[in-house]
């Protein structure tokens, strides 16, 4: 999710009673965060934290590029899964025959691996979103950001029954060089956004179409939530804006590997 200045407290109390981890914020902006060269020593992981399964790497630069090509859309739901709202997401999803990237914070799908295992049968794609949300990750050791990655990697592979992330997206977008090179090697490409919905402040259905409408020309990653509070707006919203997608012209499909 984007890097938002307040409204944290969801992920301040679970992550708390969860794992004694503050999640912080900060104001620097999404796409200094995204940017940067890809480079530098993979962090090494500790045993306790590295998945089993060999992993085939894939390229480490963020992916924006849609795979259904020039009038292909993504549509990425972060911070979930939830009980009450993944739920009403993919029915929106469904009825409007889309696929959908989820990426999922790990002790959110540690706690529901029925959501998880819902949204893989569903067809939809499973993204890495770390395991307690810190969108401060990018100042802090590599040790730390390794086990933020490969913990939440983990954790989504055992509650989805096995099926791994294919992306890794940092919280609030604090990507660095060695992050980027470890969700490579693991086989989760780096995934960024065009589009922040904005949805995560509750502006309103009509606000967040708005959003959507005028900022598409972004580029095709489109950035949506499905957890970290009351997401009625999201799916209102989501209501109008997948079938205007269609009507415009527009494939929803999924991130470039």
């Amino acid at each position: 999710m984007a890097r938002h200045g307040g409204g944290r407290s969801w992920y301040g109390k679970l992550i708390g009673a969860a794992l004694g981890v503050t999640v912080l914020a900060t104001g620097a902006s999404v796409w200094s965060a995204q940017a940067g060269i890809v480079g530098g020593p993979t962090p090494k992981a500790t045993a306790s934290a590295t998945p089993s399964a060999a992993a085939e790497p894939v390229a480490a630069s963020i992916a924006h590029a849609s795979d259904k090509g020039a009038r292909g859309v993504n549509i990425t739901i972060d911070d979930g899964p939830d009980p009450r709202w993944t739920p009403q997401m993919l029915d929106v999803l469904r009825e409007n025959g889309v696929k959908a990237t989820f990426c999922m914070v790990g002790t959110q799908a540690q706690a529901h691996p029925d959501l998880v295992k819902q949204v893989v049968a569903a067809g939809h794609r499973l993204c890495d979103h770390s395991v307690s949300h810190d969108t401060a990750m990018d100042k802090k050791s590599e040790a730390y950001q390794s086990q933020q990655i490969l913990d939440a990697e983990r954790m989504i592979t055992e509650a989805s029954g096995g099926v791994r992330p294919m992306y890794y997206r940092a919280p609030g977008g604090a990507f660095t060089p060695s992050s980027r090179a470890l969700a490579a090697s693991r086989g989760m490409r780096p995934l960024g956004w065009n589009v922040d919905s904005k949805d995560f402040e509750k502006p309103g259905a009509d606000a967040i179409v708005a959003t959507v409408r005028q900022q598409l020309s972004n580029g095709p990653t489109l950035l949506f939530h499905d957890a970290g509070g009351d997401r009625s707006q999201t799916v209102a919203a989501l209501r109008r804006i997948l079938p205007w997608l269609k009507e415009q012209g527009y494939t929803c499909g999924f991130p470039v590997r």
